[in-house]
């Protein structure tokens, strides 16, 4: 479905929604220009250095011309403009040079540069990212986290009571109040699920 966001200045920036649909630290609308800007968006949800990340909504500009990067990332110490480098849609080649003027850091980013695992794993937990955990189910798994220090995943699954137990992990990770691994391998049985420590 293509939908045409109106930037702060009334023109229209061409993007469609790319699955999956679900974010947890977006502000504002989720559209983007394409799969790629997708992508790189999924893997900043869990990021943990990530308070907030938002599309299409920093205005660079340069001369006459006005361009809106991909993505805007908020961090404890910084602000970031994400640039997807999607091939067959170029930007324009004064980008960088205009985001430092601005005072932005500026990050392009092409598909070799995305972690292939992390970014499987992010999907994953995306699709649940609409489930809330009840209290009772929260406070079972952080009190058995408590008691063993680490459990796996498989272990994890019999203290979920009020919602299926994939989705509640997936809800509690994605809320940062448990952690696992993205990186080593795709979320699996055995996987590790330890208290979240920012």
């Amino acid at each position: 479905m293509e939908i045409q966001p109106v930037s702060p200045q009334g023109s229209s920036i061409p993007t469609k929604i790319f699955y999956p649909q679900q974010t947890v630290r977006c502000s504002g609308p989720a559209a983007f220009r394409n799969q790629l800007a997708r992508d790189i968006a999924c893997l900043l949800d869990v990021d943990d250095d990530v308070t907030s990340w938002s599309c299409l909504s920093e205005a660079l500009r340069y001369g006459g011309e006005v361009y809106f990067p991909d993505l805007l990332v908020e961090r404890e110490s910084c602000r970031t403009l994400i640039q997807a480098d999607n091939r067959c849609e170029g930007a324009p080649t004064w980008l960088i040079e205009a985001a430092h003027l601005a005072g932005f850091e500026i990050q392009i980013l092409a598909r070799p540069d995305l972690p292939d695992v992390r970014l499987r794993n992010a999907k994953d937990l995306l699709r649940y990212a609409r489930y809330e955990v009840a209290l009772d189910d929260r406070v079972r798994l952080l009190a058995a986290l408590e008691e063993h220090g680490t459990l796996t995943v498989a272990e994890c699954l019999s203290v979920f009571r009020n919602v299926p137990p994939i989705p509640g992990l997936a809800s509690l990770v994605l809320a940062r109040i448990v952690a696992i691994d993205l990186d080593d391998a795709l979320i699996a049985p055995e996987t590790i699920v330890r208290r979240y420590r920012g």
